[in-house]
């Protein structure tokens, strides 16, 4: 049986573990842990940057993802952003992720004055990903992102 939950300060270095490989394995990059520690850990300090949701099977942290914040004016409610996913390559095929979005949706349905919805985004290459999204039923949306990043 998975549970999905959100996830506590002991999970970190599980997420960590994740965000590095998860990394690896997409983008083919190498992210330091000295970098990758503080950066989980400041969601556990402060609520306002996001929160961790776990997936449990068998007593094991099998999975994660991190939910972001995005204010919308047109809709007078926050979107959830949901970022880092991962889910352990053993627990893969299994249903995992589609749990953790559930719960994720669940309590936006649960919630409509102050939730309006989600958004991701995932590697134009990642065929498998979007794949999972369209099957729960996501859109790809007529937006494109561009970014900037200093460093």
């Amino acid at each position: 049986m998975i549970q999905i939950r959100e996830a506590i300060p002991s999970d970190a270095p599980k997420i960590i573990d994740f965000q590095i490989k998860m990394a690896m394995e997409t983008e083919n990059m190498e992210l330091s842990k000295s970098v990758v520690e503080p950066g989980v850990q400041a969601v556990f300090q402060d609520k306002n940057k996001g929160r961790y949701f776990v997936a449990v099977a068998e007593g094991l942290v099998v999975g994660s993802l991190l939910t972001t914040y995005e204010w919308s004016d047109w809709r007078n409610g926050t979107i959830l952003w949901i970022q880092s996913v991962f889910v352990d390559a053993q627990y893969r095929g299994k249903g995992i992720y589609r749990k953790m979005y559930s719960h994720i949706k669940e309590m936006i349905e649960n919630h409509p004055d102050d939730y309006k919805g989600i958004r991701l985004y995932v590697d134009k290459t990642n065929e498998s990903a979007q794949s999972v999204y369209q099957k729960l039923g996501m859109i790809d949306h007529h937006y494109d992102m561009y970014e900037w990043m200093n460093d």
